[in-house]
């Protein structure tokens, strides 16, 4: 009952929990914030787990900051401010979320805004801008995306109170026009709101979080299986399929993080059969999926199995040359420590720190030289 009527409880949480200024919820427009890439929910590889960005600067604020200007009262100057707000994304052209078709008259945004480039303070100022424009024109589209958008920068950066209350803001005025809950909009910022709750460990809320999004998700998926294409695009379909596995992996990694690793290997091995289905072998997060579900089995001792995964995720990261090829070969010599073939281990390693010192990647170079210290510890009890 609780995961079932979870998008709907956040809502009214957020009458209370959103800060001054957000207004109530009004109709909202049909589709939602497409925050997610669609080609996929992650890109990199989680050997040890990560850890949301610190940040102190609040995304919120009085959105009267900036003078009027009547010129500005248009859709198009709404555009060209989100689009300022954004920067170039990474290795590859824009791409609508997991949720469907890129809203009408709005750009393509990836969550890689300005704070990407350091930018913060003009993304923010930016993105405030252009939600004082939306709220003055009362587009609903505008706003939602708006909120969406600095939803994800506050998420990013590990403002999660922020988050919270902005993708819940986002939510409110979804859901009271005329927009279901089993919307792929609506379940992406659900999942955040799960992601955010087991960082914060309120450990119910996340449970009731993932739950709601995999079953809604599951559900969702059958019903879809058989229509057609006129009916239902395969794109469509496959955009669910994908938010399917992102929540899956997100699961996995709170799970991992519990210590309960027999679910969280299920969870990894539904979430790899998804990426591989719908993406591919060679797409890099299959190829981070194969790593973390190898992570997962040497955790619970099961060496053989873990390397068969990460021997064949190393194989790819370099056909495709995978940009944290380093973190799986980390991950490689590390259970091959465990398998006590310390003679390779050691090589890995060797090439993995030598790759991390060419990509500039500080915290990898210390971690992988952490573990050749402690291998040639076990090296030498070992003789």
């Amino acid at each position: 009952m609780l995961a079932a009527a979870l998008p709907r409880a956040l809502c009214r949480l957020a009458a209370r929990r959103c800060p001054a200024g957000l207004p109530p919820a009004r109709a909202a427009w049909r589709g939602g914030a497409r925050g997610e890439e669609r080609s996929g929910w992650s890109s990199s590889a989680r050997g040890r787990g990560t850890r949301p960005a610190g940040g102190a600067l609040a995304l919120l604020g009085a959105f009267s900051l900036f003078p009027r200007d009547p010129e500005e009262d248009s859709e198009d100057a709404i555009v060209q401010l989100l689009k300022r707000a954004k920067v170039r994304r990474r290795g590859g052209g824009a791409g609508a979320g997991a949720g469907g078709q890129q809203p009408p008259a709005l750009p393509v945004l990836s969550p890689q805004l300005s704070v990407m480039k350091g930018e913060l303070g003009e993304a923010e100022q930016l993105l405030h801008r252009a939600l004082r424009l939306s709220h003055r024109s009362d587009n609903r589209q505008a706003i939602v995306y708006t909120y969406s958008m600095m939803a994800n920068v506050a998420f990013m950066q590990g403002q999660l109170d922020n988050a919270e209350k902005l993708y819940k803001a986002s939510m409110s005025y979804l859901l009271a026009g005329d927009t279901k809950e089993d919307d792929n909009a609506v379940l992406e910022m659900s999942l955040k709101l799960a992601s955010i709750y087991a960082a914060q460990k309120q450990h119910k809320l996340a449970l009731a979080g993932y739950e709601f999004c995999i079953l809604t998700l599951e559900e969702k998926i059958a019903k879809q299986k058989d229509l057609p294409e006129d009916v239902l695009p395969a794109e469509e379909k496959a955009n669910t399929r994908l938010l399917l596995g992102m929540s899956l992996d997100s699961y996995a990694r709170y799970l991992l993080n519990l210590n309960e690793l027999s679910v969280a290997q299920k969870m990894y091995e539904k979430a790899l059969q998804i990426s591989n289905d719908v993406q591919g072998e060679t797409h890099p997060q299959t190829v981070v999926l194969m790593n973390d579900l190898a992570t997962v089995l040497d955790a619970q001792g099961r060496y053989d199995e873990a390397y068969s995964y990460v021997k064949r995720a190393a194989e790819l990261a370099k056909e495709t040359q995978h940009p944290e090829e380093h973190m799986v070969l980390n991950n490689l010599a590390a259970i091959l420590m465990h398998k006590d073939d310390f003679l390779q281990a050691k090589q890995v390693y060797k090439e993995a720190l030598k790759q991390a010192q060419e990509k500039g990647d500080v915290a990898s170079v210390q971690h992988i030289q952490e573990e050749l210290a402690e291998l040639a510890k076990r090296r030498k009890g070992s003789k």
